[in-house]
């Protein structure tokens, strides 16, 4: 795999992080979790392919065992706000002191620096000071946010990730580490350039510009059964298509970019897909090139024909279901593991083996509850 023999150490924390992390391992790399003593697992169930440690790391020689491991890793992973590590004596110029290769990524929410850098914050915050919320809503309504994906997943998760990517292939020029301040403002707002790069796009208030709603080419609309059909015939000759599809006559209607009538034709669209069901609609759409798609929900998704021909969805031991990873590489595929996300602290003791610790010295942290191993509760 792509990431084959990279280590990664991840200190466990909410949603970006962990999807961070499961994307490296995803892809090869060896990702331990540095889970805190009492921790009930990782709540956003993105631990696949990892491997956890307990380490109390508020203690001194909590701190001090992450120094040693972080010695041999390739990446540290932090989720913290501004100036956490540093008061645990983990900050980069500690680390990379010891181990100038280390690539030390800090994914936070609102970054390194900055007036909000030390305060609290969830995905909805960030994207509100990216800039992005303000644009995603229905004319009228307030703004909203798009469930955690964005900000959480895509500009914080995604971005470090690939952040991580740069700085191992970086390293292979320079042979030493980097710091990576990966945040969700930044991340985000990163992410949806084309909303800077495309004014054009966003001349009018929210829910009524081609393409956050407004254009009854590029909406969603009820069917007969209740269901939703996603519609999204921009080009004239996709367009074209859905006309077709949907029994309407061109002449009988205004034009296409006529935004004054957009309302007016919303309507007729909306009345036209209410006469059928999401079947019956894909049927009539399945094949063609009217950018006319079925909302599919979670479930179905899974058991749609396109994904099922590509493999799309995964399968683990548990028979839980999740995406597969991607991008597809021709040459060194991702491998995802097929087993369930390991306990809190089932490693502990290999994983200390596998960085130079003796059986002497990992009895005596567990002893002075420095580490927690948990194995046991495996094998029930």
């Amino acid at each position: 795999m792509a990431l084959k023999g990279v280590c990664v150490l991840e200190l466990a924390g909410l949603a970006p992080a962990p999807f961070c992390g499961m994307v490296l391992a995803d892809f090869g790399a060896q990702v331990v979790r540095v889970d805190r003593p009492g921790a009930n697992g990782d709540v956003s169930r993105l631990s696949r392919g990892k491997r956890s440690l307990v380490l109390d790391l508020k203690r001194p020689r909590g701190a001090a065992v992450l120094r040693r491991m972080c010695a041999r890793a390739d990446v540290l992973l932090e989720p913290f706000r501004r100036g956490v590590m540093e008061h645990l004596q983990l900050g980069p110029e500690i680390l990379q002191r010891e181990n100038p290769k280390l690539i030390y990524a800090r994914l936070s929410g609102f970054g390194q620096s900055g007036r909000f850098s030390r305060l609290a914050g969830h995905d909805i915050n960030y994207l509100a000071l990216s800039g992005v919320l303000s644009k995603i809503g229905r004319s009228g309504e307030n703004p909203y946010a798009p469930l955690n994906l964005l900000a959480d997943f895509g500009g914080g998760g995604l971005m470090c990730a690939l952040g991580i990517m740069m700085a191992l292939f970086e390293r292979t020029r320079s042979g030493r580490g980097q710091v990576i301040d990966a945040n969700m403002v930044e991340g985000t707002a990163y992410l949806s350039s084309f909303l800077w790069k495309a004014q054009e796009f966003w001349v009018k208030p929210r829910g009524q510009n081609m393409l956050d709603g407004g254009a009854p080419f590029y909406t969603t609309y009820k069917t007969a059964d209740g269901e939703f059909m996603a519609v999204g015939a921009i080009e004239p000759q996709f367009y074209k298509l859905l006309l077709k599809g949907l029994e309407l006559k061109s002449d009988e209607l205004p034009n296409q970019m006529s935004i004054m009538d957009w309302p007016e034709m919303k309507k007729k669209f909306a009345d036209a897909f209410a006469k059928k069901t999401k079947a019956e609609w894909c049927q009539i759409f399945d094949g063609t090139d009217a950018c006319v798609t079925p909302v599919l929900a979670i479930e179905e998704a899974v058991h749609h024909d396109h994904n099922k021909e590509r493999g799309s969805f995964i399968t683990d031991e548990k028979q839980s279901v999740s995406p597969r990873p991607a991008p597809l590489l021709s040459n060194t595929p991702a491998i995802p593991s097929s087993k369930r996300d390991p306990f809190v602290g089932e490693h502990s003791k290999e994983i200390l083996k596998e960085f130079g610790f003796n059986q002497e010295e990992i009895d005596q942290l567990n002893s002075d509850k420095i580490i927690e191993n948990n194995n046991l509760k495996a094998n029930l």
